[in-house]
């Protein structure tokens, strides 16, 4: 008699628990407030260690409010239990938010493995080997997608970045001609136009660019991209005025500065030339320190121009 009532006792604290860690759980996912849901959360697997839905409801609340460790450990409670293609793929985001590039390569690879209709994951997979540099991998991985999926545009941005990095220029201008002809729109031909004006390509950059505006006229890099253009064509009055718009949109945009200062200078305008510079110059060095052109290494014009920035610096610091 006392066995059976033990054995009663402990069904009806099984069942007690039961309805109130679901209570706790549907109000956990009522809740925006994610320190609520995640207070929420916490309650249902005090009452229920081996609730897997509150394990990963909660790592997702953990993983939008930037703990990112503690998602990974609870994506790891489950995946320790119960492998999913959904829970890799979570811990992969959450890994790739930490910079753990290999652990999410391994963990979207996991998750496409699971599910291969998971295109999420296969791109994702592409995204992290291309960050490890693995572009040929990348490459890879993005052409399966592609065959799959031949109008999704971020998929050509993508291949295009691994064959630029592969210094395959020709395979990466097709990627982003295949974007446009999937989706002409402002971001794919503004997407093309930087690409062409990396390669010196400047007139074919300029009409991308225009065309690319007239779609969207508040995209101010578009607007910086297409002054550069101009520049490099000697259309200095287009450049300068593009650039001006730039700076419209943020006034402390010290690579449009830097534009309107080489612009002038390459104009023969020395006096607006030295106020552009020192205005960029002010703003990325406080200390005054431009005299050396290591300072603007984080300036587009170093990264991407640097042949015509370096030959243009000395005689812009000396004004």
């Amino acid at each position: 008699m006392k066995k059976t009532f033990l054995i009663l006792t402990l069904i009806l604290n099984y069942n007690i628990n039961y309805c109130q860690a679901n209570k706790l759980l549907r109000q956990a996912n009522k809740t925006d407030n994610l320190t609520e849901k995640i207070d929420l959360l916490n309650q249902v697997i005090d009452l229920e260690p081996n609730n897997l839905d509150a394990y990963f409801f909660r790592a997702l609340a953990k993983n939008n409010i930037g703990d990112f460790s503690g998602a990974i450990v609870d994506y790891s409670k489950i995946i320790l239990i119960k492998p999913d293609a959904d829970t890799y793929y979570n811990r992969g985001n959450s890994r790739y938010s930490l910079k753990n590039f290999i652990g999410a390569k391994d963990d979207y690879q996991k998750a496409y493995e699971l599910d291969p209709n998971f295109l999420d994951a296969l791109y994702s997979l592409a995204h992290a080997k291309y960050d490890l540099a693995d572009y040929e991998g990348s490459i890879k991985d993005i052409t399966k997608l592609i065959l799959i999926t031949p109008t999704e545009t971020k998929t050509y941005f993508l291949r295009a970045e691994a064959y630029t990095a592969l210094e395959k220029y020709t395979f990466a201008l097709n990627d982003y001609s295949l974007a446009i002809l999937a989706n002409a729109n402002a971001e794919t031909y503004y997407r093309r136009g930087a690409f062409l004006l990396d390669i010196n390509y400047y007139e074919k950059a300029n009409l991308d660019l225009s065309i690319s505006l007239k779609l969207n006229e508040n995209n101010s890099f578009a607007y910086f991209f297409r002054g550069t253009s101009f520049m490099f064509l000697g259309n200095y009055p287009k450049a300068l005025t593009d650039y001006n718009v730039a700076l419209r949109f943020d006034a402390l945009d010290f690579d449009a500065l830097l534009g309107l200062a080489l612009t002038y200078y390459k104009a023969n305008d020395a006096t607006n030339a030295k106020l552009y510079f020192e205005k960029a110059a002010s703003i990325i060095s406080p200390e005054g320190n431009y005299k050396d052109i290591e300072t603007f290494s984080n300036t587009y014009w170093y990264q991407n121009q640097y042949f015509f920035f370096n030959e243009n610096f000395k005689g812009l610091s000396n004004l």
